[in-house]
């Protein structure tokens, strides 16, 4: 039997809705099992499926009705139509009846694939994937970056939206302009910090560390090689004082202190960075009890206070870029460098200092550096062992394209970074000389104040300490005291000193 449907849909622009709604139905359905039977969760095809291809499948569904008006209203001015008022719907009508079957039957449908595909669109524009690799090139080391991290199997959203549906959208308003950033290539390099307009960072953070999880003491090893000939290794162990000796004590003493519900901290700071802290305010909630502490050598009056939460130590929990000297040690500490190699600390740490314009000439000027290196200091090495120091040059490639981004100018002195006091000053900020209530109690800023040291020294010459006890901190180099009178953040760069 022949499908009778209203005369005004034999038009070109109709059909042409038509055919265009079709075989975007048809690749929507190919692609999405695609999706399903074989795994596939690229970035792009995501982008296709869910957001590209719905778009045109609308669009070709809009041009039906739009041409069937515009034949209406064609014939009428020619005279071979009534003036169009209202549809009159004859269900007696095969033609109106035919099509009646096909809009309410194909507009069930549309509804209930758009329902699934809105819901596989939300988890898509939520994905990692999405907003890690959909704009490469912008989001590369924040991807990568977060990829190495403790908080690789979390999405990003969970962190940068947080629930609830208010922060949904505001996170997508602020996202229409990220995107015509992207498109009109006028978003900054490197990408600046702190994110401003993100929620409060407890709000947040606390969905999964909260601050009733006491954490005790917990100890952390590093491993480091000096710029000598035998790259000596240096050890040493640390217990941080995270929390008290005991977890049952809670908040009373460690470095968690500070988020302790029964006080309130409170600082100045006079950058963007938060890297001059002029101003600190403790408040105890219970006692009513405030003290301000000042540093004569700056003023507050041109900062605005914030009340301290984990961000402020914890600014980079997803996103570091390590320093050369540190990505260099762990590169040789994992066997990717031969550690064994003489002077390769010295032959590739020095070379991240300069810029570069894209990865292909970072590579390029790195691999030549090396071979320079060796070619002009020490060529028997370079004839002797030739197959180590293309290891080694492979080892600091990876190492190097995994912390720094010539494109993005994302590197680790433009996020400083403020947990330890190595290469920035981080705790430092406030607890260092100078800062004292108007009755002269200083900030305490004493070694043992976060950490002990456990252990330090070679293999095979290590000094360790009793249990609760703490080491004198022993310089790897002789530099005599001058440690003690400087910040480590004066002389470590994050290159070699």
């Amino acid at each position: 039997m022949p499908l009778h449907l209203p005369p005004s849909v034999k038009n070109w622009t109709s059909l042409a809705g038509v055919v265009i709604a079709l075989i975007s139905l048809f690749m929507i359905v190919f692609l999405f099992a695609v999706t399903v039977f074989f795994d596939a969760h690229a970035a792009y095809l995501g982008l296709v499926v869910y957001i590209l291809l719905p778009s045109v499948m609308i669009a070709g569904l809009i041009l039906i009705p739009v041409g069937m008006l515009l034949k209406i209203r064609r014939e009428h001015r020619e005279g071979r139509a009534p003036e169009p008022g209202w549809p009159k719907v004859d269900l007696n009508n095969p033609g109106h009846r035919n099509a009646a079957l096909i809009f309410f039957v194909g507009t069930s449908l549309l509804l209930f694939a758009s329902a699934i595909g809105s819901y596989e669109a939300f988890h898509f524009t939520e994905s990692t994937a999405f907003c890690g690799t959909l704009c490469h090139s912008v989001m590369e080391p924040e991807h990568v970056a977060h990829k190495t991290s403790a908080h690789a199997r979390v999405a990003c959203v969970a962190c940068h939206v947080g629930p609830g549906a208010d922060w949904y959208v505001r996170s997508k308003l602020s996202g229409m302009y990220q995107v015509y950033a992207v498109l009109t290539d006028v978003y900054p390099r490197p990408i600046p910090t702190p994110i401003e307009n993100l929620r409060p960072a407890r709000t947040v953070c606390e969905q999964c560390h909260w601050p009733e999880k006491f954490y005790a003491y917990t100890y952390r090893a590093e491993t480091h090689f000096l710029p000598d000939e035998e790259n000596t290794r240096w050890d040493i162990g640390l217990t941080l004082r995270v929390g008290a000796p005991h977890a049952a004590i809670g908040f009373e003493e460690g470095i968690h202190w500070h988020i302790n519900p029964q006080v309130k901290i409170e600082y100045v700071a006079l950058d963007e960075k938060r890297q001059q802290i002029a101003e600190v305010r403790y408040t105890n909630l219970e006692s009513g009890e405030v003290k301000i502490y000042t540093n004569p050598a700056l003023t507050s009056e041109a900062g605005e206070m914030r009340t301290m939460d984990c961000i402020d130590c914890h600014n980079r929990p997803s996103h570091r870029y390590l320093p050369p000297n540190r990505f260099v040690d762990n590169a040789m500490a994992n066997g990717s460098i031969p550690a064994d190699l003489p002077w390769i600390k010295a032959a590739t740490v020095p070379l991240c200092e300069q810029e570069f314009a894209s990865r292909e000439e970072a590579e390029e000027v790195l691999r030549e550096g090396v071979l320079n290196f060796y070619r002009q200091e020490h060529p028997e090495i370079l004839e002797q062992r030739m197959a180590d120091v293309q290891k080694a040059i492979a080892g600091f490639l990876a190492a190097f394209n995994e912390n720094i981004f010539p494109y993005m100018k994302a590197r680790w002195s433009a996020y400083p970074e403020h947990i330890g006091h190595l290469v920035f000053n981080g705790c430092f900020r406030c607890h260092m000389e100078g800062f004292a209530t108007e009755e002269g109690e200083p900030i305490r800023s004493g070694c043992d104040d976060c950490h002990l040291i456990s252990s330090q020294g070679t293999p095979g010459s290590m000094e360790y300490a009793p249990m609760g006890e703490s080491l004198d901190f022993r310089h790897p180099e002789d530099i005599g005291e001058a440690w003690k009178e400087m910040l480590c953040a004066d002389c470590h760069k994050g290159l070699l000193p």
